[in-house]
């Protein structure tokens, strides 16, 4: 037996081989994390077969073929998983993979939308490089208290 290359750390025959076989995954994650495999392994029908109609529409196997010869990769991280589980209709994935192509080393961040196609995880689309939302900062005033909570101003506290 052997560690899944998905990241799980489970082993491959429990975790992504069953679904790779045809198994339905029983969460948005699984899924993702087989399709992972699948390019790893270069099994192309399970991309094609675990993929939303029009993201079925849009799967091109020659370039995925290309791919698969091209790369070598190097690992998963799952950032964020919204919804996905195994009782939701929808499912949001959110991940970053390491991979190696023509000398050198990159990366792909994700977020990736899932939904339930009669009953089994499908693929529908994702955004590459997903921006975050804007992070508002509120500027502490030099009269303002301190926000570390001793009760003094800020210029008396930590504002020295």
């Amino acid at each position: 037996m052997s560690v899944c290359v998905c990241g799980s750390g489970g082993e491959f025959e429990d975790c992504c081989a069953p679904i790779l076989a045809g198994q339905p995954a029983p969460t948005a994650e699984a899924l993702m994390r087989s399709r992972y495999v699948a390019y790893v392994v270069g099994n192309l029908d399970h991309l094609e077969r675990t993929n939303m109609p029009e993201a079925r529409e849009a799967f091109n196997r020659l370039d995925a073929d290309r791919i698969v010869e091209e790369t070598t990769w190097l690992g998963l991280e799952v950032r964020r998983i919204i919804a996905g589980g195994v009782d939701d209709l929808t499912g949001q994935v959110e991940f970053v993979f390491r991979y190696r192509q023509q000398g050198q080393t990159l990366m792909q961040h994700e977020f990736a939308q899932f939904c339930r196609e009669n009953g089994a995880w499908r693929y529908q689309s994702s955004e590459i490089n997903p921006k975050s939302p804007p992070v508002h900062v509120s500027k502490i005033g030099r009269n303002d208290l301190c926000a570390c909570g001793s009760g003094k101003k800020y210029k008396k506290c930590c504002g020295v």
